[in-house]
């Protein structure tokens, strides 16, 4: 099992869109095809901050989920455009992480 730890700059003043974009759209979407999202996040000391995490099974699953949400019309058609337009793209940052034995998040 790993985690992603996702870091994402979203363009000045369209945090709160972004946000719902995310919470009404993006996050069902991924969790309706299988999907997995531990926890999404703004940061106060931040404010083009937003970070999500999603967990994983193995490298496989993710494949196959990443196939599932980004292969579909629903994501290119509908919701990458959007996407676009409120993050700098480039400025993404992904991180693989592992779990502690103790952590709470399994």
């Amino acid at each position: 099992m790993f985690f992603e730890f996702r870091q994402y700059r979203i363009r000045d003043g369209r945090m709160q869109e972004f946000v719902d974009l995310m919470e009404n759209t993006i996050i069902p979407m991924q969790i309706s095809k299988g999907m997995v999202v531990a926890g999404s996040f703004t940061c106060p000391d931040e404010d083009d901050m937003y970070i999500w995490i999603r967990r994983f099974d193995s490298e496989e699953q993710r494949k196959e989920l990443y196939e599932a949400v980004y292969e579909s019309p629903e994501w290119k058609n509908d919701i990458a455009p959007s996407v676009g337009e409120l993050m700098d793209r480039e400025k993404i940052k992904v991180t693989r992480i592992s779990p502690t034995p103790k952590s709470v998040l399994r």
